[in-house]
């Protein structure tokens, strides 16, 4: 028989049984012309493909391998991949009629392979009580291969992809199936593995011979794959080293292939990490941040992916290291797909401009995120929203520091009768002349307070502030606070407070309302400046125990204490509301000593509609054992070197080499203790950020 003769009857044929019959000897001597590739290959009706949209059948899991007909099931789908393997196959060879006949006869040898898989599985669901087409079939495979242009394509999207995870696919169910005492299907699926290993090694040799040799496999695999495919496919649930090795897949290539991250189907949301957002807000295009700055938000560009579920994106300027990627993986931690920026924007050409998203999702709400996710959205999927609604006036209001003390007022209105909570005069005046702000000053240290500080409504945490200690302001003092007033900026005059225990309230703005997502303890310098969040077991609930045992009066404090903060939530949830806003907000609060050496609270120091590192605090607890209590702190270089290192690398080996990781529980384990980097040591120039786990 004639090659082409067997791939018609292959692809076309109606019955299974014509479609898995194959003659001992076939030639190759008329290859004939190329054919249009069909919409579907010719099939029995019962395995037809089911409509595109109309729903996923469920996947068979391996928990449930007890019962038989479970077994049956997904061997079902195993068949279906098999049989479309095959008709794909047979599709090469009718479309590249002039591809070299030792490409050829290799397609053949591997078609033939899959058509006894596809007799094997089928005999194996049989004897489990399935009959094939019982069940739905998935066209997905056809849909993403069939529609290659070359020989090239098709050894990257089925031998390098489809049968690159089926490496993953054979060992994890072979193990699955043993374990339920099934050998005979763990041993058929052991046999199907080592075909495919050497199915994938085939592929690789073409793929490398037809190649730009100026280009790694990996960097040629990646650009040859088209939307929706993406090595993300070309991996399965555990990623099976031994087997790549075996394929001939090369280190560096299995090692990319481990950390990729894009999404399979669910519609990714996309996170970026914009901190100049509310001097930007206060400043507009004048704002130009200093290199210190610059270097400190790019080493902590990639945060956002511990804010993130796997498949959503971050965009940043430069991906982080393969490296510090698998140990971020190896912490259980999901990896998401990294994006890079060019001069801080999305390029146009990156298919991310084209694909769907689901929510976006910046560290803040301002004109430079509206900017920056300009080219996406038109494709957002959820929370459709124009720019105005995203970020406008009323919005930009909430950053202000006005703003914040403004409701703090109206809480202290409602709760004037509580002798542990600050007055009116501790939560600020808003002034915009040099003689509002003497007026204020006045007024406060009337009432005892000698230190005052003078602060920008808008301004990055600790800067844009004065801390004013003598009566009268020294000449440099006044021409800051005229400057800033001048320039349409409105100041805070507050009296300096003894702190004793800063912590914030993390919070979601969604459709349905303001959602508490946990407290957290806050850390900062004399200067008010973040240096570190903990958080504790119950950190998801409560209030800080240490927040709760400075108050010995009144004695049910920790319930009164819970009632402000509801009380405090449905204030704010309709101040966001009136502005249109949804996302993330942070509430900083602390505890300060009074004159006389009580306690008292300032429950709103200031209102982030934004992350904070607070809220990140919130989300790496996911990744710790229950019990667990954790601190997120951030050390820069002088610290690092006061430690004794000569670079964050080597810092961040000692901190391994101490305090090492111990995982527990499946099948993702968590962190019960020590320490982990959550930014790249390699790449990082001012700063290294740290996550430590403590048992409770």
């Amino acid at each position: 028989m004639e090659l082409r003769e067997l791939a018609e009857r292959v692809l076309f044929a109606g019955s299974l049984e014509d479609k898995l019959r194959c003659p001992n000897i076939i030639t190759d001597e008329r290859p004939g012309l190329a054919i249009v590739t069909p919409p579907a290959p010719g099939r029995p009706t019962e395995l037809r493909f089911k409509p595109q949209g109309s729903g996923a059948t469920d996947f068979p899991g391996i928990h449930g391998l007890e019962s038989e007909r479970e077994r049956g099931r997904l061997l079902h789908f195993f068949a279906n991949h098999e049989l479309l393997a095959t008709e794909l196959m047979a599709l090469v060879l009718l479309r590249f009629p002039d591809a070299p006949p030792a490409f050829r006869r290799g397609v053949l040898q591997t078609l033939k392979d899959e058509q006894a898989h596809t007799r094997l599985y089928i005999e194996r669901m049989r004897r489990c009580g399935i009959q094939f087409g019982e069940i739905p079939v998935n066209g997905y495979f056809w849909r993403v291969v069939s529609a290659m242009e070359s020989p090239m394509d098709y050894v990257a999207a089925l031998s390098l992809t489809f049968e690159q995870a089926n490496l993953d696919f054979c060992r994890h169910f072979a193990r699955g199936f043993e374990a339920v005492g099934d050998l005979d299907t763990a041993n058929l699926l052991e046999r199907i593995y080592r075909d495919e290993i050497g199915h994938v090694a085939y592929g690789l040799k073409w793929f490398r011979r037809w190649k730009n040799p100026q280009e790694s496999d990996w960097e040629a695999f990646c650009r040859q794959l088209k939307f929706p495919l993406s090595p993300q496919r070309a991996k399965g649930i555990t990623l099976n080293v031994e087997g790549r090795q075996a394929a001939g897949l090369d280190p560096s290539f299995i090692a990319e292939l481990n950390v990729y991250s894009q999404s399979k189907g669910r519609t990714p949301n996309v996170f970026v990490f914009n901190p100049f957002t509310e001097a930007r807000i206060a400043h507009g295009k004048s704002f130009n941040p200093v290199k210190h700055q610059l270097l400190l938000a790019g080493d902590l560009a990639n945060l956002p992916q511990f804010l993130c579920r796997q498949d959503d994106i971050v965009l940043l300027a430069r991906r982080p290291s393969i490296e510090f990627l698998g140990s971020i993986k190896q912490a259980g931690f999901a990896l998401p797909e990294f994006v890079e920026l060019s001069k801080g924007r999305i390029d146009p050409a990156n298919n991310i401009c084209q694909r769907k998203v689901g929510r976006l999702r910046p560290w803040a709400w301002g004109p430079d995120s509206l900017e920056i996710f300009k080219p996406l959205l038109a494709h957002v999927t959820v929370e459709k929203r124009a720019a105005s609604e995203r970020f406008n006036e009323g919005i930009a209001q909430l950053y202000s520091k006005a703003w914040s003390a403004a409701l703090l007022r109206k809480v202290l209105s409602r709760w004037a009768d509580e002798s542990w909570l600050c007055t009116g005069l501790e939560a600020g005046v808003a002034v915009d002349t040099l003689e509002g702000a003497l007026e204020a000053m006045a007024a406060i240290r009337r009432r005892g307070h000698h230190p005052v500080a003078a602060k920008e409504a808008h301004g990055l945490a600790g800067h844009n502030m004065l801390r004013l200690w003598e009566p009268e302001l020294l000449e440099t003092q006044k021409r800051w606070m005229v400057h800033a007033m001048e320039n349409g900026r409105t100041l805070v005059i507050e009296p300096w407070l003894e702190r004793e225990l800063d912590f914030s309230a993390q919070l979601e703005m969604g459709t349905g309302g303001l959602k508490l997502r946990g407290f957290t303890g806050l850390i900062n310098d004399s200067k008010g400046q973040f240096q570190a969040n903990e958080a504790a077991a119950n950190h998801a609930r409560r209030i800080p125990a240490k927040v709760i045992a400075l108050f010995h009066e009144p004695r049910d404090i920790s319930g009164r204490l819970q009632k402000l903060y509801d009380d405090i939530f449905s204030l704010l949830e309709k101040e966001l509301q009136g502005a249109g806003y949804l996302g993330p907000v942070g509430i900083d609060a602390f505890v300060y000593r009074t004159p006389q050496g009580g306690h008292r609270l300032k429950p709103i120091v200031e209102i982030n509609p934004r992350y904070t590192m607070g809220r990140l605090t919130v989300e790496l607890m996911k990744q710790t054992c229950q019990g667990s209590h954790g601190i997120f702190r951030l050390v820069n270089a002088t610290m690092s070197r006061a430690e004794g290192f000569d670079d964050f690398t080597s810092h961040a080996r000692s901190l391994s080499e101490h305090f090492p990781l111990h995982l527990e529980g499946e099948p993702v384990p968590k962190i019960r203790e020590g320490i982990i980097c959550l930014n790249d040591p390699a790449q990082a120039q001012v700063c290294l950020a740290i996550f430590q786990v403590n048992r409770a």
